[in-house]
């Protein structure tokens, strides 16, 4: 391994070396490749990135020093021209020959591709950066102007450019600056026209951006220009605008101190040819006119039914097809009222989030009953969506258990089903797929032998569904949602086969545009597991495990002449015979003996039926604002307990028991448990289509009364191409244990992810990426050491995968492909865990879409 590892290294280095040689090829002879920037103040070197992003010039990006999107472009012929008429145009015979042989058509698109793909390379890969003095001096005005916007009025700057003795044609170029003494705020008047807005600026004028005694700084300028326009527009002055408020600084003869004045002047108003200016005033709403089914259509037709509701006017074209409560609830611009910008936007969203119109127009006029001038008739228009609606989606997919698949399903949506904007959603989805493993008894003549169907019907209401008020928790601008849920699902697999119920009531509301909260104040889920005596066809590997440790048993096997159990009767049997009789009386030793119970514990874990009565809360928390975003931070904590409910139940109701003492409903034992789990995500912009992005995960789930485990469906796993991706998915863990399972389960988990982004060539994407993480069982009813985290010194079973992955941007998503290698595997012995199997041979290649985190 380290002989392939150090030949490949050898092999990159010495690309690179042979390359490097000809970054500069395509510079004249008096021209220069910038190769590095220094800002040096006072004498000392500047780290700062945001001042080394003023410079308007930066290197050629790189990869780990190596500018790779450089040498691509120096790929491309400089005179593709000349060198195509040279090489075919003026040689005769030449081309002759290539005409009689392609035709004069095929010839001419053959030069065309030509020149086509070279300005192609050219495009994708990256011209060289040539220092001049011309954006030298560029670069210094941007940083005299940075550091004049920070409050360094008198700052010197100069530049240099040093040619590098020991690198031909390459040169880097120093800045030089000397701020000299800073200036700060020393006081703040104010000069406002309008006794209106005055009066609404001494009232906030503690909010202020701009406080005495602060070093001055443009930006908080801009930020207090911005804080008061929203200021007065919220607080009624419909028509102010930010181009009323300026600053007049004064630095004249004051010790480097500011004197500001803060000017916001009358409202300008042009009459004839002259310009009048008039003090701004405080606008009310006084009537609020709502116009449910307008469309450009029928704008000229007459309105033929109207309606009244808390001073709201309703008018429809048509027969009224909303309740009016159910309207006005959605709109925050409510008569009597101030104008506010904040009540406009809110009204926008939450008639966006009800799925039921289209893109609202809100419209401001005078009243033309007011002789003041002063209040304000609002006119909102809506243009109802269809009623009903269908969709379709249709996807492949190919997994480790999956050679082949078709998924496939269908929704109708029904709007405003019961006039209160209430919408109905009925789904149904399917699948069809080939194993990879069918089972021994399977019908191996099919080739589909994985089925699955589902449907889902779904209730949205746009407001808290309880029999209390709760306005005053969750306020409406918060656009709160009661979602009821139910389900049904059926698979058929390559031998187990289960059903699935579930009924869900969610509440979820935005108190803004970063936070959420989703609670889930009752998730009922019922899985029945079918064909159950089929369990050690398809976990192969536990059969093996379990007929390998028979073999060395005293157990009497039924054909004593072949000692190897039979499914199912002699491998059930063979278990009752373990967990029916003392240690001693078995023939095994101490550790086959508990890997006995451990098998017997599992198959009873995937085979047995789940009811779970759950409750939960998540918390999540994101600044990101799109897809484009390339720097933001996302936190999620959820909650769940289960089965409390019930357990409450059963000091009035009684509950028949099970063999193991649980209490069963509806002949199934509830589970009871609590679980949590901690997420959260950072990405770092670094400039040049470079991103630093982490992820650190937390969660662990704890059985308790009722319950000694954690359903199956509750559980963590580790590995896969959203998690540790040098190990296949369900492949890590738990703990040392060596994934000896078909896919391995527990009930706490650990995982971070650290990855750096980059770019390659055109849309081709990079990425190095480092990812940590395992699982554990705890506080549950499996003991072995390998699986159970004991105490804080199990960290050092941490996996750490390495590797590295090219990614195609697609602008609507990304296809990924990553390679991860084995850094430090638990699951090998003590000692002997760090790149143990570090080589292609062993690596885990994943294939995914969009980024993992």
């Amino acid at each position: 391994m380290k002989r392939l590892f150090a030949k490949i290294l050898l092999f990159f280095l010495t690309s690179g070396l042979i390359i490097s040689c000809n970054a500069v090829k395509r510079l004249e002879a008096d021209q220069n490749l910038l190769v590095k920037n220094e800002i040096i103040s006072d004498g000392e070197d500047v780290k700062d990135p945001k001042i080394y992003n003023q410079l308007y010039q930066e290197p050629n990006s790189n990869i780990l020093g190596f500018p790779l999107s450089l040498h691509f472009y120096n790929l491309a012929q400089p005179e593709i021209d000349s060198i195509l008429a040279v090489k075919f145009l003026n040689n005769e015979k030449k081309r002759k020959k290539l005409v009689s042989f392609l035709s004069k058509k095929q010839f001419d698109r053959y030069l065309h591709s030509r020149k086509e793909f070279n300005q192609w390379i050219k495009k994708t890969g990256e011209a060289p950066v040539i220092v001049n003095e011309e954006d030298a001096k560029k670069s210094q005005n941007r940083l005299k102007s940075w550091y004049w916007n920070n409050g360094w009025f008198n700052v010197e700057t100069d530049y240099e450019i040093i040619p590098l003795e020991d690198k031909k044609k390459r040169a880097k170029v120093a800045y030089y600056v000397k701020p000299n003494q800073a200036y700060f705020i020393d006081s703040l008047t104010t000069e406002i026209a309008s006794n209106a807005l005055d009066s609404l600026y001494n009232i906030n004028k503690a909010e202020s951006k701009i406080k005495p005694g602060l070093q001055y700084n443009t930006l908080d300028f801009n930020k207090e220009r911005d804080r008061l326009s929203q200021l007065f527009r919220n607080n009624g002055v419909y028509n102010f605008d930010q181009e009323y408020i300026s600053f007049d600084a004064d630095t004249v003869d004051t010790n480097h101190k500011v004197n500001t004045t803060l000017i916001i002047k009358n409202q300008r108003n042009n009459v004839g040819d002259s310009i009048a200016r008039t003090p701004f005033k405080i606008h009310h709403i006084s009537k609020v006119n709502i116009f449910t089914d307008y469309s450009y259509a029928n704008r000229v037709e007459a309105i033929t039914d109207s309606t009244r509701h808390k001073g709201y006017a309703l008018y429809g074209f048509d027969a009224m097809r909303y309740k009016p409560e159910a309207i006005t609830d959605a709109i925050f611009i409510k008569p009597g009222i101030i104008y506010s910008d904040i009540d406009r936007t809110r009204t926008y969203n939450r008639l966006n989030s009800l799925r039921v119109f289209k893109y609202p127009n809100i419209q401001y006029t005078l009243d033309p009953a007011d002789s003041t001038n002063t209040d304000l008739v609002t006119n909102i228009f809506l243009t109802p969506l269809p009623k009903y609606s269908l969709g379709f989606d249709f996807d492949l997919s190919q997994s480790n258990i999956q050679e082949f698949g078709i998924g496939f399903g269908g929704s109708f949506l029904i709007r405003n089903i019961f006039g209160g904007l209430e919408n109905l959603e009925i789904s149904g989805r399917g699948s069809i797929a080939s194993s990879t493993d069918a089972a021994a008894n399977s019908d191996k003549d099919r080739f589909f032998d994985i089925t699955e169907i589902g449907s889902d019907l779904k209730l949205s209401l746009p407001r808290i569904f309880l029999p209390i008020n709760t306005e005053g928790i969750i306020p409406k601008y918060m656009s709160p949602f009661t979602n009821i849920n139910l389900g049904f699902s059926a698979q058929r697999n390559i031998g187990l086969d289960k059903q699935t119920f579930s009924g869900i009531l969610n509440y979820n509301w935005k108190p803004s545009k970063k936070l959420s909260n989703s609670l889930d104040l009752l998730n009922i889920q019922y899985v029945r597991n079918l064909n159950t005596e089929n369990y050690f066809n398809v976990y192969r590997n536990s059969f093996e495990e379990l007929n390998t440790i028979a073999q060395g048993s005293n157990f009497e096997f039924s054909d004593p002449a072949n000692r190897n159990l039979k499914i199912p009767d002699g491998a059930n049997r063979f278990i009752n015979y373990i967990v029916s009789s003392d240690t001693g009386n078995t023939g095994l030793d101490e550790i086959d003996y508990f890997n006995v119970l451990d098998i017997h514990e599992r198959k009873i874990r995937l085979t047995e039926n789940n009811l779970i009565f759950a409750s939960s809360y998540t918390y999540l928390w994101n600044t990101r604002e799109s897809l484009y975003d390339r720097e933001f931070s996302r936190f999620r904590f959820k909650i769940e307990t289960a089965g409390n409910i019930l357990s409450a139940l059963s000091n009035f109701v009684q509950f028949d028991v099970n063999e193991q003492g649980n209490e069963k409903v509806f002949g199934v034992s509830y589970s009871q448990y609590a679980k949590t789990e901690l997420d959260f995500i950072k990405h770092w912009d670094l400039g040049k289509e470079r991103i630093f992005a982490v992820r650190a995960f937390g969660g662990i789930a704890i059985p308790y009364g009722n319950s000694k485990n954690i359903p199956i469906t509750k559980t963590f796993f580790a590995g896969g191409p959203n998690d540790n991706r040098a190990w296949q998915a369900y492949d890590l863990g738990p703990g040392s244990s060596g994934s000896v399972l078909e896919f391995n389960e527990a009930n706490f988990k650990l995982a971070f992810n650290g990855e750096y982004r980059f770019k390659l060539i055109d849309e081709f994407k990079g990425a190095l990426f480092v990812d940590v993480g395992n699982i554990w069982n705890i506080l549950d009813s499996r003991t072995s050491p390998d699986l159970v985290f004991e105490n804080i010194s199990d960290l050092k079973e941490l996996a750490i995968g390495t590797g590295f992955g090219l990614r195609y941007d697609f602008n609507f998503f990304v296809l990924r492909f990553d390679v991860g290698f084995k850094t430090h595997d638990p699951a090998q012995p003590a000692g002997n865990r760090w790149f143990r199997d570090y080589n292609f041979s062993h690596a885990v290649y994943n294939v995914g879409i969009n980024y993992p985190f």
